[in-house]
């Protein structure tokens, strides 16, 4: 099965582009981050027509995922358990954001995440974000102590660069999130809750993000903040890997290039005797 995690920004600009790049990879499942629109204005004939289903959440123009699979679509959750909310007053109603969705595709739990930003150190943002991670990681232990070997895969923009080298001049980040220690433990956090991320060992591209400014992506100034992570069922199973870097190059691109992972079940004695 091939998978795949990619923030769009923006599916309805990038409809037709997307499907494009489903039929030229093969691709089995995409997983999507920041399609900026509500579920009512999700362009699903474009991807129907060919030949996918989709489930999507989205509440707004900003944030939404959704799941694309055209090896079924099934249970599907629009938040993990334990999803917090946000709100800038900590008094009023905190409001559980369009940042999460799960669905069984194809025999694998697929959740196409989108892991708060975190602005600035200073912002509630920031502390929303440890908040959201801390969460996700409570989510991931108790599924795994419930199952575990289920295969499952936990993918999208994470929006934290794990280590130094993944951002082109960590000096440049000083100060800046992204980078910070507290961000940094808690996606190890996520490892040491069970889950292995598969993309870094196989791929060799060294980003997966450009900004558009400042002539980012043609200075090779870009970030590894986007990935996949996996349970050691499905862990396993990851064959191949590779970022479509010439995706980002083209022109009208996201500004994230997609993260495509095969996983591969091998038969047993049994099966090939």
């Amino acid at each position: 099965m091939r998978i795949v995690s990619w923030n769009v920004n923006s599916v309805r600009t990038r409809a037709e582009r997307v499907v494009a790049f489903l039929q030229r990879h093969d691709v089995d499942v995409l997983a999507i981050q920041e399609t900026k629109c509500t579920d009512e204005k999700f362009p699903y004939a474009v991807f129907e027509a060919a030949g996918y289903e989709v489930a999507h959440v989205g509440t707004s123009q900003w944030n939404g995922v959704a799941i694309v699979s055209r090896v079924g679509i099934a249970d599907v959750e629009k938040h993990f358990p334990g999803q917090p909310g946000f709100d800038k007053d900590p008094g009023a109603e905190q409001i559980v954001e369009s940042r999460a969705i799960g669905a069984t595709c194809g025999g694998v739990r697929v959740w196409s995440l989108y892991v708060p930003n975190g602005r600035e150190i200073a912002d509630p943002h920031y502390d929303y974000k440890l908040r959201w991670l801390y969460a996700l990681a409570d989510h991931v232990r108790d599924s795994l102590r419930a199952d575990p070997g289920q295969k499952a895969v936990y993918l999208g923009d994470f929006n934290i660069a794990p280590l130094d080298e993944d951002v082109w001049d960590i000096a440049f980040f000083d100060g800046k999130t992204h980078v910070t220690e507290p961000e940094r433990i808690c996606f190890d956090g996520l490892i040491d809750a069970g889950l292995t991320e598969v993309t870094r060992p196989l791929t060799e591209a060294r980003f997966t993000y450009w900004d558009y400014k400042a002539l980012r992506f043609q200075k090779g100034e870009g970030m590894r903040i986007d990935f996949q992570l996996a349970t050691p069922a499905l862990a396993k199973q990851a064959q191949a890997a590779f970022v479509d870097v010439e995706e980002r190059a083209g022109t009208g691109a996201s500004d994230h290039a997609p993260v495509v992972v095969d996983y591969v079940e091998k038969a047993t004695f049994d099966e090939v005797r």
